[in-house]
């Protein structure tokens, strides 16, 4: 089953050096979930070839314009597309004034719904199906921000078929998909569970924390993640400018992942002072090796 990252935007602040702001999407089985929407997400997800009407499910982190900007526009061509599907949005409270007065003054009224959660500045779950959650992650900006941390859930084992006996009920292969052992009418057990199944296969996870401070607070919530995606908007040399800004460096992400034992980092958010991109990634990965780039147009997949 999928579980994939495509990286459409990478640079902060503003475009430079055909680095689009912040977007990313994360595709985990059936779901497609748009992380932030900077400047340009919509041509992004058109030059990947991204159909629009996958998309059900938009968390925006933050009211800094690199991360929502593209928004009005990628709703308003979701409604010249003519969707009605609803579209279910997550972000500060002040996200729903902006939409509101973009669509007053053009006049706009959605073909679709548009169902909102305001997110707080507390851990909490915000959404889950039957096989993902997704919780939030405070983090320490100039103003409110948040991440995401997208788990599957736990996942039923696997049937033998090499050892599977012959005239088995459908209930009964249910059951030993959700773990339990074969028994008969006269409650004696027929056959042990672990006889006729396989291990579950590994759930999967992603961490998303976008724009942040350095701060060691995230590492319980982060550990053992198989992919964090952290801000590195500077490298170590401008860490005092990182710090007044809110910021993070190379180092700083590299270090936050090798405490958190996670399996892969991702580098992002990269300040427009940078052409050069290749300082972020040696710098990280004398903290931790299994340091990336995110690239746009890269994807990063989670094997099972």
């Amino acid at each position: 089953m999928t579980f994939t990252l495509t990286i459409l935007g990478s640079n902060s602040a503003a475009p430079a050096y055909n680095r689009h702001p912040t977007s990313q999407l994360l595709h985990i089985q059936q779901e497609y979930f748009l992380i932030d929407c900077g400047e340009a997400t919509q041509m992004q997800l058109n030059r990947y070839k991204i159909r629009f009407t996958k998309i059900n499910h938009i968390f925006i982190s933050h009211l800094h314009g690199d991360h929502y900007l593209g928004l009005v526009g990628l709703l308003s061509t979701m409604h010249l597309n003519k969707r009605t599907d609803d579209l279910f949005l997550y972000g500060p409270g002040g996200l729903v004034d902006i939409l509101s007065l973009q669509f007053k003054y053009s006049d706009t009224r959605l073909n679709y719904r548009i169902r909102f959660r305001e997110l707080s500045q507390q851990r909490e779950l915000i959404y889950q199906n039957d096989n993902t959650t997704v919780e939030t992650i405070p983090l320490n900006h100039r103003i409110q921000c948040t991440g995401f941390l997208f788990r599957e859930k736990p996942k039923k084992r696997r049937i033998n078929k090499d050892v599977l006996p012959d005239n088995l009920s459908l209930q009964q292969i249910i059951a030993l998909k959700k773990g339990e052992d074969l028994y008969n009418r006269q409650g004696e057990r027929l056959f042990k569970n672990e006889d006729l199944t396989l291990p579950p296969k590994k759930s999967r996870s992603y961490a998303y924390c976008s724009d942040t401070k350095y701060q060691e607070c995230l590492i319980p919530q982060l550990q053992d993640v198989d992919l964090l995606y952290h801000e590195s908007t500077f490298l170590e040399k401008e860490a005092e400018r990182a710090a007044e800004t809110f910021h993070s460096t190379a180092a700083q992400a590299a270090s936050i992942a090798h405490q958190a034992g996670v399996q892969k980092l991702l580098l992002g958010h990269f300040s427009s002072r940078y052409k050069d991109l290749s300082p972020f990634l040696e710098e990280a990965r004398q903290h931790f090796q299994e340091s990336y780039l995110a690239i746009e147009g890269e994807e990063f997949t989670i094997d099972e």
